[in-house]
């Protein structure tokens, strides 16, 4: 049976400029719909991160006033799933080999560990150069940074893509005081980043490259991962 990498931040916390530090976890619905998405299609699907720590849910996620109404739904899947798992694989003793594809969920975390971790960035490199599927929702695209070769170069300059865009960030009360805002990054960095309205469904293909900009694009970026895999 193939399987799917689920890549996870290890963050639970995001420090912002004023030094203060934002509680963050992971977004249950782009954890829980690629899951479900992938086990219904028939692939098996393993979960990592650095370290191997599993960080707690961003409980905005499971706020139906913010996350939608099936928020309870995405949660529960999520916590099921991962307390089925167990303890999550250590990204740097990942294989990637082992694995057809690799998913980047979001939540604020990628963009405190992710996107620079090493670990992540040879997996991504190999992937790509296997022609493997990578997918990223919402601030999971943050972790794509990590791939840089010696001389620095990112590995995704020029890829068509999509992300959290500075105007989702600044709705969501999070733009000010942030480090660094992810869609100005991406493209700063050489990404061809369009965004979509804001919290609406939009997704992005470039080859073997899937990005979808917010939550509710995380359902159609599995679907349409699966259908590439097919």
């Amino acid at each position: 049976m193939s399987k799917v990498l689920i890549v996870m931040s290890a963050a639970d916390v995001w420090e912002r400029t004023d030094g203060s530090a934002y509680p963050t976890g992971y977004w249950a619905e782009e954890v829980a719909a690629p899951h479900e998405k992938f086990v219904e299609a028939g692939y098996t699907v393993d979960f990592a991160s650095p370290g191997g720590v599993l960080q707690p849910l961003d409980l905005h996620s499971a706020d139906p006033e913010i996350a939608g109404a099936d928020s309870a739904h995405y949660v529960a899947h999520a916590e099921k799933a991962l307390r089925e798992f167990g303890p999550l694989l250590k990204l740097d003793e990942v294989d990637i080999d082992d694995y057809v594809a690799v998913v980047l969920p979001g939540g604020h975390g990628p963009v405190v560990d992710l996107y620079q971790d090493a670990d992540l960035g040879r997996l991504l490199t190999k992937a790509d150069a296997a022609g493997k599927i990578i997918g990223a929702v919402c601030h999971g695209p943050a972790g794509l940074l990590s791939a840089v070769d010696a001389n620095g170069d990112w590995l995704f300059a020029g890829r068509a893509m999509t992300a959290f865009t500075d105007e989702e960030e600044e709705l969501f009360g999070t733009a000010e005081g942030a480090p660094w805002l992810l869609a100005s990054r991406l493209r700063e960095l050489g990404a061809r980043h369009s965004g979509g309205p804001a919290y609406q469904q939009h997704n992005v293909r470039d080859g073997n490259l899937f990005t979808g900009q917010n939550p509710a694009s995380s359902a159609t970026l599995a679907t349409d991962m699966i259908a590439a895999l097919a």
